[in-house]
């Protein structure tokens, strides 16, 4: 009888005894689930952080570039009105002013054009040209074309300075030429362009008044032969840059070539024998190239070269 109770407390003691070990092992289990449980929550709020972080710091970069210009009133006289309303950065034909203009005169009819456009002081080519009835107004867009300045490192316009000129339809007599800036995010963050210098460049002037880099040299399939050409006008004057007495390979062959340079600006621009000239002559490799460059004040053309200069190239060199 003793043995069958000592047997009978023996066996009860060891279903406790493993009753305790399966709570404590639920409630270390359950433990260490709300541990990873709330992990999993540290983790995504820091996910969700660093999201709003991110998303902070794109906005911040945003409204650091974000475009400032309310307008500008160009021209405003009794024969007309030029007033830039609307900067259109994305315009499917490149950047765009938006321009309001207003033939005033009550007879005759007038011509806006554009006759300069320096994008950081780099000359860009640009389209707008509206002609407008006696009394009318029309609205119309500067076009410019950004591409090959983004290509040779111009990222970002912070000044934009316009030439707007109007003349009679009839007799092109001018009725009105004005030069102003447009600044994208303000005057404060207006920029001018340098371009840095590459080991491929070939300088071909550089002096007081001048530089000229050749910056490439390259067959186009369609086009012929090209040299790339960076020039700054150094001067106080505007110049009209020319070469005379263009060779290739020995051959007398004329270019595609002359260029105007406000004073203290400056110009991505090319000089280009045409794929024909290049097949006439038979020539396939350009061994080397012989000119002079010209520039002169475009305002006085009778003033005299301010350079005159003889250059030969290699290319192949």
């Amino acid at each position: 009888m003793k043995k069958l109770l000592c047997l009978i407390l023996v066996c009860f003691m060891l279903v406790s005894l493993a009753s305790c070990g399966f709570s404590s092992l639920l409630e270390s289990e359950s433990e260490g689930f709300l541990e990873n449980d709330n992990t999993d929550a540290k983790t995504d709020e820091t996910v969700a952080d660093t999201k709003v972080e991110a998303d902070t710091k794109v906005e911040t970069e945003a409204n650091k570039n974000e475009i400032t210009f309310n307008g500008l009133t160009v021209i405003d006289d009794n024969e007309c009105l030029v007033k830039i309303t609307k900067i259109d950065p994305d315009n499917w034909l490149g950047y765009s002013l938006k321009v309001l203009v207003e033939n005033k005169n009550a007879s005759k009819t007038y011509t806006f054009s554009v006759d300069d456009v320096y994008v950081n002081g780099v000359a860009c080519s640009s389209s707008f040209y509206e002609e407008v009835s006696a009394g009318k107004k029309a609205n119309g867009d500067v076009t410019m074309l950004t591409t090959s300045l983004e290509e040779n490192g111009l990222k970002d316009i912070t000044d934009i300075e316009i030439t707007f000129k109007v003349y009679d339809s009839e007799t092109y007599d001018n009725v009105a030429k004005k030069t102003v800036h447009v600044y994208p995010y303000g005057e404060a963050k207006a920029t001018k362009f340098v371009r840095e210098s590459k080991p491929t460049d070939t300088v071909i002037v550089n002096d007081k008044n001048l530089e000229v880099v050749a910056t490439g040299f390259e067959w186009d399939s369609i086009w012929g032969y090209t040299i790339n050409l960076y020039i700054v006008n150094k001067s106080e004057k505007n110049l009209m840059i020319t070469t005379d007495e263009e060779s290739i390979n020995g051959f007398m062959l004329d270019p595609y070539f002359a260029t105007s340079v406000n004073a203290g600006k400056s110009s991505f621009v090319s000089m280009m024998w045409s794929k024909t000239t290049m097949e006439e002559n038979e020539i396939t490799n350009v061994e080397n190239i012989e000119f002079i460059i010209r520039a002169y004040n475009s305002d006085d053309i009778f003033e005299g070269d301010i350079v005159n200069q003889t250059v030969k190239l290699k290319p192949a060199a």
